[in-house]
């Protein structure tokens, strides 16, 4: 659970920032270059760079080079790592309103009786 709870850690402070979720959206579409990647960006190869050590490190990215140009691909198995544990609370919270929603209805049926 340790090791979980660090890799979500890690997923989540990398899908925290902006620029990061747009590199993603980027990638999704197919692999780039780094050149590629900072294109849409107003920011500089280093700083583009960091961002893409933090996807790295989430596991989120992967990275091949050919010379020295560096392509970037999406490695989206651990957004499912992500997701598995959003949809463990959407279940967690769905169950909860509906429980919340039935008690309402039934004070609601039973204030209209006294009525």
């Amino acid at each position: 659970m340790v090791n979980n709870s660090i890799l979500l850690n890690l997923i989540f402070g990398a899908l925290a920032d902006p620029t990061r979720r747009e590199i993603l959206a980027q990638l999704a579409k197919g692999s780039a270059t780094v050149g590629e990647l900072a294109e849409p960006h107003d920011m500089s190869l280093p700083a583009v760079s960091k961002h893409l050590k933090v996807l790295e490190a989430a596991g989120l990215i992967s990275r091949t080079r050919d010379g020295r140009i560096h392509h970037i691909g999406l490695e989206a198995k651990n957004l499912r790592e992500a997701t598995e544990w959003m949809e463990y609370y959407r279940i967690f919270w769905d169950d909860k309103l509906s429980a919340l929603k039935k008690y309402l209805e039934n004070e609601n049926k039973t204030d209209g009786e006294t009525s």
